[in-house]
């Protein structure tokens, strides 16, 4: 339970430079807006820059909306399960859907990003950004979505057990 935590402690790390990805990008996106009306200034790079930071956003903080159980779940069963069930509908989907699925997409990134940045894969727009940064961050979210499953697994299976809480509910978060 204590690698558990630990690796929570990880996710919660990685959503809060989500969350500082949120407030830069909003100020990139005024600024970039400020200076193409007031200045008639503007570049690619900065729109660039910002749908590379939502990529950022997203994967970075999926760890973690896994973890306060926010995810997207198809509740077809899922609702009227009691406790138990739900623990056991839990592991039967991290171990045979969440991990095969990340697993797999994280291979396939790690290669689509060794090959672009070995090639220094660069944006065609013009003034554009290198992509092979934007495209690192999927091996990483998919990385760290396997540690977040594996002390999802690792709480499930210690509650089958008798150690340690129910199925979690939703946590609100901060506001």
């Amino acid at each position: 339970m204590r690698i558990a935590a630990g690796i929570d402690g990880i996710s919660r790390f990685f959503a809060g430079i989500a969350t500082w990805l949120v407030l830069l990008s909003c100020v990139i996106s005024a600024g970039n807006a400020a200076s193409r009306y007031l200045l008639n200034l503007s570049s690619n790079a900065w729109l660039e820059i910002q749908w590379q930071m939502f990529a950022g956003i997203f994967l970075l903080a999926a760890p973690w909306v896994l973890k306060v159980n926010e995810h997207v779940r198809v509740d077809l069963f899922y609702g009227m399960a009691s406790e138990r069930t739900k623990l056991w509908i839990d592991v039967v989907g991290i171990i045979f859907f969440l991990f095969p699925v990340t697993a797999m997409v994280g291979v396939m990134a790690w290669e689509s990003f060794l090959s672009s940045y070995h090639a220094g894969e660069m944006s065609m727009n013009a003034g554009g950004l290198p992509l092979w940064p934007v495209k690192a961050l999927l091996p990483l979210g998919m990385a760290l979505m396997l540690l977040q499953g594996a002390a999802e697994l690792v709480k499930r299976i210690a509650a089958l057990r008798g150690y340690g809480d129910a199925t979690p509910e939703y946590e609100r978060p901060l506001q």
